[in-house]
């Protein structure tokens, strides 16, 4: 059970690939979520100055400044500390979840994403998020 329902939440998209942004935005509008893109950390950082979402889908691979190193620096930051970041990463390795984990992601969700399952993981990584309290 959420604390809101997904069409009262915003989720930023951070995807450096247009097929993969179209793709994984169209998912979650069809699960209900308002979507916000950037295709950089420093359009990610505008985006978030903009409005505050209620969750971050963070590609680990940015052009410039990586995910991992925006994400720590979202998490650092009063404004953002309490928005969960979901990793998407094209890697299913064990040592980069925890690599993500350790920046301060809240979930980990491989790439090429599953159409069918992502809402449902994404809630599972939101729901997780919120049992552990990570602000």
């Amino acid at each position: 059970m959420s604390p809101a329902e997904p069409s009262q939440l915003l989720a930023l998209i951070v995807e450096d690939n247009p097929d993969n942004l179209l793709l994984t935005q169209a998912v979650l509008r069809r699960a209900g979520y308002r979507t916000a893109q950037a295709q950089s950390a420093e359009e990610a950082l505008e985006r978030v100055k903009e409005a505050v979402p209620d969750v971050i889908l963070m590609d680990i691979q940015l052009p410039g400044q990586d995910g991992l190193s925006l994400t720590r620096l979202l998490k650092a930051d009063p404004t953002t500390a309490h928005v969960p970041v979901v990793a998407l990463s094209a890697h299913a390795m064990q040592e980069s979840r925890q690599l993500a984990k350790d920046a301060g992601c809240d979930g980990y969700i491989t790439k090429p994403i599953n159409t069918r399952m992502f809402a449902s993981q994404l809630s599972e990584a939101l729901s997780s998020a919120n049992q552990t309290g990570s602000a």
